[in-house]
């Protein structure tokens, strides 16, 4: 666990049934803990929240309670990359009409939330590469500042097979603009993995699939600098650090 910006909180909650839980308005995980009528609460934390107290709100049975938690500052490196194609930093008209279309289909999946009382906290790397942008980067294209980067970039050949990094159900495939061809992965209780710039798309929507599953390949559709994957884990509606939830 982290407890900065990008990263992934947790509390622990004595109770005897399960509780509800909410962080800046989204449902967060709550799973039991080892401990006999414990429960943890699972946070993400977004990249732009700042540093000092925050608060949940839980709901017991029909009591509601107000819990905080501290958030400490992190700084993320600059990273500055150039795009040819000049539309994929400045759209014209008509590519901000597409965009915005697809955003809605987007957000959906990125709030996607559907009940599993055991949602996989540990996953696999989709695919072997090297790691070319971390998580959390500000990011400057053509040296004009664009949104962080809210996932990890494993560069990796073209037509490379890209696997399930956990067992789940596809919500959503696309070939989106930025993202390119794309894959959403829902694993439970507002845990979503999201796989960006194939060359290949594997799998359809509802579509249930298992650990190490091949999903796609990898590609450099969308807005790139080559072939690589872009993978982003999404928990509570945000975008946090793939690599809390990898295994050394």
């Amino acid at each position: 666990m982290s407890n900065v910006p990008g990263g992934v909180a947790a509390f622990l909650l004595h109770a005897k049934s399960q509780p509800k839980a909410w962080y800046e308005g989204q449902p967060l995980m709550v799973i039991p803990d080892q401990q006999k009528d414990s429960w943890k609460i699972i946070i993400g934390i977004p990249l732009s929240a700042k540093a000092g107290e925050h608060k949940i709100k839980v709901r017991v049975d029909e009591m509601t309670t107000i819990y905080h938690f501290n958030i400490d500052n992190k700084e993320y490196k600059a990273q500055y990359l150039t795009i040819k194609n000049k539309r994929k930093v400045d759209p014209n008209q008509q590519d901000l009409d597409r965009i915005n279309k697809e955003l809605k289909r987007i957000k959906r999946a990125k709030a996607f939330w559907s009940e599993n009382q055991q949602p996989p906290l540990v996953f696999k790397l989709p695919v072997t590469g090297r790691f070319s942008s971390p998580f959390g980067l500000k990011r400057f294209f053509n040296n004009k500042p664009r949104n962080p980067h809210t996932g990890l970039d494993i560069t990796s050949p073209t037509g490379t097979p890209i696997s399930a990094a956990a067992s789940g159900t596809v919500i959503n495939t696309g070939a989106y603009f930025f993202n390119g061809k794309t894959v959403f992965i829902d694993h439970g209780q507002g845990l979503v993995t999201m796989y960006c710039h194939m060359s290949e798309i594997g799998v359809n929507e509802g579509d249930q699939v298992l650990e190490g599953e091949t999903i796609g390949k990898v590609g450099s559709t969308g807005r790139v600098t080559g072939p690589h994957l872009h993978w982003s884990v999404i928990l509570n509606n945000t975008m946090v650090d793939p690599l809390l939830f990898v295994t050394k």
